[in-house]
């Protein structure tokens, strides 16, 4: 069978020493993500954060907008490009998937809003509200990931959250069977995680450090979740 296309729109170019040295990029974490699957894919990193984006939809089979540690509420250069490019893809019905940044930047693409919200960092619980189609095997509740200071407060139009958590309303939203988002960072490890929350400890509380760090016993289900974007990259019903 051959393999799909996946499109991944980096949104992320991390420089620093203590993490952009230490680890692989976004693109890459996501690769090493869904490489643990049977399933595998044919991947084009574009570099979204340097105004890269498809010239074609059909350049690829679905595509996935990375996390980022920028924010959408700020006038970012590239941001223009990129809502345009959600828009086509959601007006083509082509698969996309937005994870952290990736899920703010469809939410405000689409209408939808994101406002600035207490740190949501560390394992969170996230309870399912609505299983899609392609969420086999299915769960009411997953732990996952997260490291956000923005949040989305408002669903566009025709959108319905399938995912929330204490620390965070609209967790994840999809629309139709061709827009699927997580709040969540499934490509995250341990030790990723354990080297962003150092290298943010100056500008966290200690109270935000300590509830993180209270989390990380628990197992993030990354997997699980890439069981889920596989088969809707697919095209599952």
């Amino acid at each position: 069978m051959a393999r799909l296309k996946l499109g991944l729109l980096q949104v992320n170019h991390d420089r620093s020493v203590e993490v952009g040295d230490a680890f692989p990029d976004d693109s890459h974490r996501f690769r090493d993500l869904f490489d643990a699957q049977d399933q595998r894919f044919n991947y084009r990193v574009y570099m979204t954060i340097g105004g890269e984006v498809p010239r074609d939809l059909d350049e690829q089979d679905a595509y996935l907008i990375t996390g980022s540690p920028l924010s959408v509420l700020d006038d970012l250069a590239f941001l223009p490009a990129l809502y345009g490019f959600i828009r086509a893809c959601d007006a083509a019905r082509k698969p996309l998937l937005g994870a952290c940044f990736g899920h703010q930047a469809i939410a405000v693409a689409l209408g939808g809003r994101v406002e600035r919200q207490a740190w949501n960092i560390g394992i969170d619980h996230l309870r399912i509200d609505t299983g899609l189609p392609w969420m086999t095997p299915a769960a009411r509740a997953l732990d996952l990931y997260q490291f956000h200071h923005d949040a989305v407060t408002g669903l566009p139009d025709g959108c319905t959250r399938y995912v929330q958590s204490d620390a965070c309303a609209i967790a994840g939203f999809a629309k139709g069977h061709h827009i699927f988002t997580t709040q969540a960072h499934p490509e995250f490890t341990d030790p990723f995680m354990r080297c962003v929350l150092d290298a943010t400890r100056p500008h966290l509380s200690p109270e935000d450090v300590a509830r993180a760090e209270s989390t990380l016993t628990r197992t993030a289900r990354g997997d699980v979740f890439a069981d889920w974007a596989t088969r809707f990259f697919g095209g599952t019903p």
